[in-house]
């Protein structure tokens, strides 16, 4: 059996336990710095939960710090300096670690999206499903939110037809890069980047 087939079959959900595991010892000072931030910043409640598609299209509720201030508005009018510099170190998404453990996301693989987006893939794109979604992932170390959607989700296909340990590691390392840079944390114009549902004529995402 080929090693990349063998990581993807036993090796890697081990290396999800292990990593957020050990990830979530170590970060647990900035994890809980990062809720009271939150909860001083922007008050209650602290998370953000929403229903995403996980691996083979099954919702799962993913979870984050919020990051958008609460009432009416765009999501650009919403989003804080603070909230800003939380989503350009991703640290909003420190509670995925949990999602991780728990087995339902991946350290890496295809960013978690909403289920209205699933009707609108190609057959292509929907090859994102196969796989657990991730904490980061190949669109990701491509260029983050500055990427536009039909770029990034031919990343995510590309990655679920090759997954290895090692490429697993390389994606790691150049999200990290990306992360202090601070590149791509969004696209011009946008809280995060436009969503796939007016991008492709559907209804627009909240």
């Amino acid at each position: 059996m080929p090693d990349g087939e063998a990581y993807r079959r036993w090796g890697k959900r081990g290396f999800d336990v292990l990593g957020a595991a050990l990830l979530l010892a170590a970060g647990l000072p900035l994890l809980l710095g990062t809720a009271l931030a939150v909860r001083v910043m922007l008050g209650r409640p602290v998370l953000f939960r929403e229903w995403r598609a996980g691996r083979d299209g099954v919702p799962f509720r993913m979870v984050k710090f919020r990051s958008m201030a609460a009432g009416p508005g765009s999501d650009a009018l919403r989003l804080s300096r603070f909230g800003r510099a939380i989503r350009a170190l991703a640290l909003d998404e420190l509670p995925q670690l949990w999602l991780v453990l728990r087995g339902e996301m991946s350290l890496v693989g295809p960013r978690p999206l909403p289920l209205d987006y699933v009707p609108l893939y190609t057959p292509r794109e929907a090859t994102r499903l196969a796989v657990r979604p991730g904490l980061c992932g190949l669109a990701q170390a491509e260029g983050r939110n500055a990427v536009p959607w039909p770029a990034r989700l031919e990343w995510d296909a590309r990655y679920v037809e090759r997954v290895t340990l090692r490429g697993d590691l390389v994606i790691l390392a150049r999200c990290a890069g990306l992360l202090l840079s601070g590149h791509g944390a969004h696209a011009p114009g946008e809280a995060t980047m436009a969503p796939l549902t007016s991008a492709r004529g559907g209804p627009s995402a909240s």
